[in-house]
């Protein structure tokens, strides 16, 4: 499993109730340090145990913690990481997730999995996706600020103009036909050549559209093109997802390295990502002291569970322990861990990212009046939350 997606995100989410052990940790790509790994999984997975030998019932986590130490001695897998590695484990079984983002070692052990680092890899201020079209060649990408990776097309885009038009005409499967007034031929049947005819361009694009609706139909994430000059205005007048930017890489993206993609992608990308949230937050700023905006922990606990925030600023690497309970809307704020608590934090984003929220996590000194927690909420909190300190 290397790619996250809002799907799995929400799997995880949903599996409550039953003991589950949440594993960060750092990750070696090669070379002798990738030995640290396993020393490190096996060191991790140790200090799990010690945390579940104090919970009853452990017994239900027996078969899975044993599967998952499985991984401890399996060379093959640990030559094979990303910069981080996320395990999963319950009663269910076992699930991890190489990632693009390094974590600091860490071991959670509750009745729901510790979902928080993971947001950095999900959220949109860090990640893209970038479209690399051609005539020849479409290639679709998921970008960070760390690196990019490409992702399956639905079975529902076509992979070339060739085969975008290949259904209109049957001659046209298997014979030239004029692309210009000079008489050029263009073969259309194995998609090597290319056409200067704008309807056909735009058909082929308005399919490519229509068959990403699939992947894009819930998101916000900015998305980039890639192509030479002459086909991105097509694109843009086909195209239905509002979050594409104007500006794009130009240039035939057929043959380039990933990598080089990235490169020039994330120029145009990471002023268009800061001014979104810097957009942000100064709407908080504006909507303060309306009852649209908080930066109360309970408040937002509470707004967050009930879908009501639209915006939310955690700082990042920070907890706050306490319990919420849902049918009196009453949250707790507890001054350390205790054995029916829950990092409050790691809450309010799961829930606000559900429940489509922006989720920003920033470091301490991004975030204003030293606060730990803001938010833009859609409608107002009102006085129906309490919270307790323990």
């Amino acid at each position: 499993m290397t790619e996250l997606s809002r799907s799995d995100f929400q799997q995880l989410a949903e599996q409550q109730g039953s003991t589950c052990i949440s594993i960060y940790m750092p990750a070696e790509k090669a070379g002798a340090e990738t030995r640290k790994n396993s020393i490190r999984f096996k060191n991790l997975i140790r200090e799990a145990e010690e945390k579940i030998e104090q919970l009853q019932s452990t017994t239900q986590l027996n078969d899975a913690v044993e599967s998952a130490k499985g991984y401890i001695d399996n060379y093959d897998f640990w030559q094979h990481q990303d910069c981080g590695l996320a395990f999963f484990i319950n009663a269910d079984g076992v699930k991890y997730y190489r990632l693009p983002q390094s974590f600091a070692e860490l071991v959670e052990v509750g009745d729901r999995f510790y979902l928080k680092p993971l947001l950095p890899v999900l959220t949109n201020d860090n990640k893209f996706y970038l479209l690399a079209l051609s005539q020849n060649e479409v290639r679709f990408f998921l970008g960070s600020h760390y690196s990019i990776s490409e992702l399956q097309l639905p079975d529902s885009v076509p992979v070339s103009l060739a085969e975008a038009l290949k259904y209109d005409d049957p001659e046209k499967q298997t014979q030239f036909h004029t692309g210009d007034a000079g008489g050029s031929p263009i073969y259309h049947g194995q998609g090597v050549g290319t056409t200067d005819n704008k309807d056909e361009i735009k058909r082929f694009f308005h399919q490519i559209d229509n068959g990403l609706q699939a992947v894009l139909q819930e998101e916000k994430t900015p998305m980039i093109l890639a192509g030479v000059e002459y086909l991105l205005p097509i694109y843009q007048e086909a195209n239905s997802y509002n979050n594409l930017l104007e500006t794009g890489v130009i240039g035939n993206p057929e043959n380039v390295d990933p990598a080089d993609l990235h490169s020039q992608a994330w120029k145009i990308i990471e002023p268009n990502l800061k001014a979104a949230k810097k957009q942000a937050m100064e709407q908080y700023y504006q909507q303060s002291g309306t009852g649209e905006a908080s930066s109360e922990i309970a408040q937002i606990v509470a707004g967050a569970a009930n879908g009501q925030v639209d915006t939310l600023f955690i700082t990042a690497n920070t907890q706050r322990w306490g319990r919420f309970e849902p049918s009196t809307n009453k949250v707790e704020i507890h001054q350390e861990a205790t054995e029916d608590s829950m990092d409050l934090f790691d809450f309010a984003v799961t829930q606000t990212y559900l429940q489509q929220g922006n989720v920003y996590i920033l470091e301490q000194s991004e975030m204003p009046e030293n606060q730990t927690m803001l938010a833009i909420l859609r409608y107002p909190v009102y006085s129906q939350t309490s919270k307790t300190t323990v």
